[in-house]
């Protein structure tokens, strides 16, 4: 439960045009930063509506840091790592670093990596 008896919360926040509404089953949140996840375990987690914005509260007993290498992005599958190394002759950093600079996507991670060998960069 959040800090406070939900119900009592939501009749408190009314009063100032407050909207709160609690997210059922939520299992996981994940928080993504330069570098590394937050990863948050079965948390408790209020949406209050702002109106022009939303303020997302969660509660937890705890939570994990993950590091992650060089800029590494979640959304990059170490199959699409795999596949830029095998087109390319490039290292595993390189290939990662190209992915990374043009945001996942693969083609052009390996048009930037097969110029760069074409000028020797």
């Amino acid at each position: 439960m959040l800090p406070m008896n939900l119900r009592d919360l939501k009749r408190m926040l009314k009063k100032y045009g407050i909207e709160v509404e609690e997210l059922e089953g939520v299992k996981r949140v994940t928080i993504s930063a330069e570098g590394y996840d937050v990863v948050v375990e079965n948390p408790q987690v209020a949406v209050l509506d702002l109106g022009q914005q939303k303020l997302i509260q969660i509660v937890c007993s705890g939570f994990e840091k993950i590091e992650r290498p060089y800029g590494e992005s979640p959304g990059i599958s170490e199959e699409d790592v795999l596949f830029v190394m095998e087109q390319t002759g490039a290292a595993r950093e390189e290939a990662l670093r190209a992915l990374v600079e043009e945001k996942g996507d693969i083609a052009r991670a390996v048009l930037r990596l097969q110029e760069a060998r074409r000028s020797g960069t």
